[in-house]
């Protein structure tokens, strides 16, 4: 599948950052399976909520647990959640998302580039 190219602006313009998951709650309002989580980006950005179609994680695998996010998409709402961030992962060919995670040197709020 061809992929369309992006100019380096265009790539540059879509804010990563490393975050941690913080606290994970059910969310049985949305209609795939999916965790409402609040994630802490640190000190500069602060604390945002995301919705994420994560169910194949445990929520203990989660909580405490490093992870990329983008920050600059506007917020979506999701049924009655507002989610202000989208959680990265890479999707599998049966549609199981396998979340991004920085190495262990990366602190939170440090931009992906």
């Amino acid at each position: 599948m061809p992929v369309d190219e992006l100019t380096w602006d265009e790539f540059e313009a879509v804010d990563m950052r490393v975050c941690r998951v913080i606290e994970v709650e059910d969310f049985p309002e949305a209609r795939r399976p999916a965790w409402k989580l609040r994630i802490d980006f640190g000190h500069e950005i602060g604390e945002r909520r995301s919705s994420a179609q994560i169910r194949n994680y445990e929520r203990s695998d989660l909580e405490g647990r490093h992870v990329v996010a983008v920050v600059n998409f506007p917020p979506k709402q999701i049924g009655p959640f507002m989610s202000e961030c989208l959680v990265l992962g890479a999707v599998t060919k049966d549609g199981t998302v396998i979340l991004l995670e920085p190495d262990p040197g990366a602190n939170l709020g440090d931009r992906i580039a």
